[in-house]
């Protein structure tokens, strides 16, 4: 793999990543393909208590972002009739007695409203937890080697109740992708990391981008990520590069690179990978947040235009991907940080990705980093 030198010709974009660096990440890189060509920058440590930049093309355990991968699959089996958008996901997963009114659309556009196994904030204030390994803290750092198998976290969820009936509302649920996974591997018989490879990875050489499954390593070169927690009134500061990713499963377990995350996103959206119609379904967004089937669709204002986005990050980890709807202009970047239960970091994540936005895209932009919240 070959490593890109930072580029220092965009001051305005380096600016950027420098003061996202002074406000507490610490590592990012950057990667930006528009008219004026490729342009790649970084700011940061590759490892708190060193000096060594990030790697320009750093591996990083991409969150959410796994959820546009995984859709188109779906939406690829929808095309060869393997899947039937509207159909009832209990006609193939019968197994878990879902409700019938629930259809793959629902699962892909977060509109099922099935309890999300990583926990469930509420509108009035109100969070109901999820899994053990994500109510934070101590208890994650000591689990966060631990093995959950996709089954046990859909049945975990369809345990509690569910956010709403199946359609009426929209709500952001890893479930969805849990179950989106297992409807793949129902389907063709295959595991979705064969399935990726065979129809994403392979065709278009993304090398570096990994379905580690339960696997606890990340390739080389990567940042660091870090989580942060109390202890007897003390806070430990722990390196948590290494996790086992099965807790978040489909929802956000996949690792890859900036130079593969714009390889990925400009063809997706340059129509190599899905037929028009369906390409449109996916961009097609829900009213309530402008979410289609594994993307989120965004105004960027007067300005500027529309951008196809997904954001993921878990536990130090995290990932942006931008695109115009054609594919010409994307974005994409790492980053790493220290983590902890409050979410610390967010307003900075949310700040900084609306200000990378503007100046690469053009206008304002509100709401795509809302897809950024750590995984859990």
């Amino acid at each position: 793999m070959s490593i890109t030198p930072y580029d220092r010709d965009r001051p305005e974009l380096q600016k950027y990543l420098d003061e996202m660096a002074e406000s507490g990440f610490t590592g990012v890189t950057m990667r930006v393909h528009d008219e004026r060509g490729e342009w790649v920058g970084g700011a940061g440590v590759r490892k708190l208590g060193e000096t060594a930049k990030p790697p320009a093309n750093a591996h990083v355990r991409i969150g959410s972002n796994t959820k546009t991968f995984t859709a188109t699959v779906v939406l690829q089996l929808v095309a060869e009739d393997k899947i039937a958008l509207d159909a009832p996901v209990a006609d193939y997963l019968p197994e878990f007695g879902l409700d019938p009114k629930i259809t793959v659309r629902m699962l892909l556009q977060h509109t099922s409203g099935v309890f999300n196994f990583t926990g469930e904030y509420y509108d009035d204030g109100t969070f109901v937890a999820g899994i053990p390994a994500t109510t934070a803290g101590q208890e994650w750092v000591d689990n966060r080697f631990k093995t959950y198998q996709p089954q046990e976290l859909v049945r975990l969820a369809l345990s509690k109740p569910v956010r709403f009936e199946p359609g009426t509302d929209w709500s952001y649920s890893n479930t969805n992708y849990v179950l989106a996974r297992l409807l793949t591997e129902k389907v063709t018989g295959h595991s979705l990391a064969d399935q990726m490879q065979q129809r994403i990875l392979g065709p278009l050489g993304l090398s570096d981008t990994v379905l580690p499954e339960a696997s606890d390593e990340i390739p080389e070169p990567h940042t660091h990520a870090y989580y942060r927690y109390e202890d007897a009134g003390r806070h430990e500061t722990v390196d948590v590069t290494r996790q086992n990713p099965s807790w978040i499963s489909t929802g956000g377990d996949m690792i890859s690179t900036t130079q593969d995350l714009h390889t990925f996103i400009s063809a997706l959206m340059g129509g190599k990978l899905l037929p028009a119609p369906l390409l449109a379904e996916m961009c097609k967004p829900h009213p309530k947040v402008g979410y289609g089937l594994g993307v989120f669709v965004q105004d960027t204002g007067e300005n500027g235009g529309t951008v196809i986005t997904h954001n993921g990050g878990m536990a130090g980890h995290a990932a942006l991907m931008y695109s115009t709807p054609d594919g010409s202009k994307t974005l994409t970047a790492a980053l790493n940080y220290v983590d902890d239960a409050a979410l610390s970091m967010a307003e900075a994540f949310h700040k900084a990705t609306q200000r990378l936005v503007e100046e690469v895209f053009g206008g304002g932009q509100d709401g795509a980093a809302d897809a950024a919240a750590p995984a859990q």
